[in-house]
């Protein structure tokens, strides 16, 4: 099958979030599997890149076109991902491919690509990666977004993928016909760790004493994730636990100060470390030194909480955004989106080893055997077969490529 995969960031740009990994994960996987695999993303997310531009480069075995972002011409993540040159791609191009699977609905690749599929009968996938209007849509700039282009787009899907029942139902609630959406989590490539680091690299390389119980964030620094939640939570923990050490790790999305300072407000300064962005290696040491891994608050389908299970750490979150029901006393602990709430279950979790060292056993057997991308992958081909009318039976008449609706040639 000839499939265009569009995501606003592709390896390497890896600080950009979960997305550019999700994304890249399946594509590696269907071109490994035989599919042949073209890639539309921008060369620009948070830092400047010296990809090439606007042209196919050659990204392990795939077609890569990285479009110039207009995010060139200012600082950070203010302008919104802008692929000026796409158009005239996607004009070009799109007719030539069996399916479109497009990751994220809020961005001006999304709308191309969906415009031009629709145009021209092409099939699309949509998969919004936990970002649906009313999980996110607070900025006002989201608001606009979705106000002109995000139902028209989630709408025009033939298929759309949820990570979690959660998602499937926000999808329909938007008006997306139940036999369209598949429930479909993310995965971890598992050839991609061959091997952990030893323990005590990272905190050797932070100050870290090897006694110390750490609690580990990693991720975007954003409100939306409960930071503030989680650093009041942990001046309750360091209450019982006096030698314990939040580890924040993550680029600064803006927002850093004023945690710095709800830091310092709460007297935490010397056990608190803000890491700012790291590198893979740094990122699964951080993983295999921490005691607990903490994400107050998600939506979607979070990687991080793979590779937490993979290091064996376990995992602690709340019903703040998403809920997904295999962490609980699993792998970890869901629990209520309260400071106090939070620290007594991080606190049960930093007081119990044989407890810590269960869940963390528990959680590398799950990602072992059941959140692996070669089997996620063989159902995302299905799938798409579905979409399509490849598979005999599989395909319901509302989603075949003649009832894709089409739109008029605005770009």
């Amino acid at each position: 099958m000839k499939i265009l995969q569009v995501t606003p960031f592709f390896k390497p740009l890896w600080e950009s979030g979960g997305v550019a990994r999700v994304a890249y994960d399946i594509s590696r996987a269907l071109h490994e599997n035989g599919h042949d695999i073209t890639v539309y993303t921008t060369n620009r997310s948070i830092y400047p890149s010296d990809l090439p531009t606007n042209r196919i480069t050659p990204v392990d075995g795939m077609d890569v076109y990285y479009f110039e972002n207009l995010r060139k011409y200012a600082r950070g993540t203010i302008v919104p991902v802008m692929p000026y040159r796409m158009p005239a791609v996607a004009r070009r191009e799109v007719a030539g491919f069996d399916l479109v699977h497009i990751h994220d609905h809020r961005t001006m690749l999304t709308v191309i690509a969906s415009h031009y599929a629709r145009k021209y009968g092409v099939p699309y996938v949509l998969q919004a990666h936990g970002a649906l209007p009313r999980d996110t849509g607070s900025a006002r700039m989201k608001r606009l977004f979705d106000r002109f282009w995000s139902e028209k787009v989630i709408l025009g899907a033939a298929g759309v993928i949820a990570l979690n029942e959660t998602e499937a139902e926000r999808y329909r609630e938007l008006g997306v016909a139940d036999e369209k959406i598949a429930i479909l989590p993310n995965g971890i490539d598992l050839a991609e760790y061959p091997s952990l680091p030893a323990r005590g690299m990272f905190r050797a390389a932070w100050g870290i004493d090897d006694a110390a119980k750490v609690v580990l964030y990693l991720g975007r620094l954003d409100p939306t994730k409960g930071i503030d939640l989680l650093i009041r939570s942990f001046a309750v923990v360091v209450r019982e636990e006096g030698d314990a050490v939040l580890v924040l790790v993550g680029g600064d999305m803006g927002h850093n100060e004023e945690f710095r300072q709800r830091v310092g407000s709460l007297g935490l300064d010397d056990r608190v470390i803000f890491t700012g962005f790291v590198s893979k290696e740094e990122k699964m040491a951080a993983y295999t030194d921490a005691d607990v891994f903490v994400t107050p608050s998600f939506t979607g389908f979070p990687m991080t909480f793979l590779e937490s299970c993979l290091c064996g750490t376990p995992i602690v979150t709340t019903g703040k955004g998403d809920l997904l029901g295999w962490i609980d006393d699993a792998v970890g602990f869901n629990t209520e989106y309260t400071p106090e709430a939070l620290a007594d279950v991080i606190g049960r979790l930093l007081a119990d080893d044989a407890l810590r060292a269960r869940l963390g056993e528990q959680a590398k057997e799950l990602v072992r055997t059941r959140y692996n991308w070669k089997a996620i992958v063989r159902d995302i081909e299905t799938f798409y077969a579905k979409v399509t009318g490849s598979a005999e039976g599989n395909a319901p008449a509302d989603v075949s490529r003649e009832a894709v609706p089409k739109a008029p040639d605005t770009f």
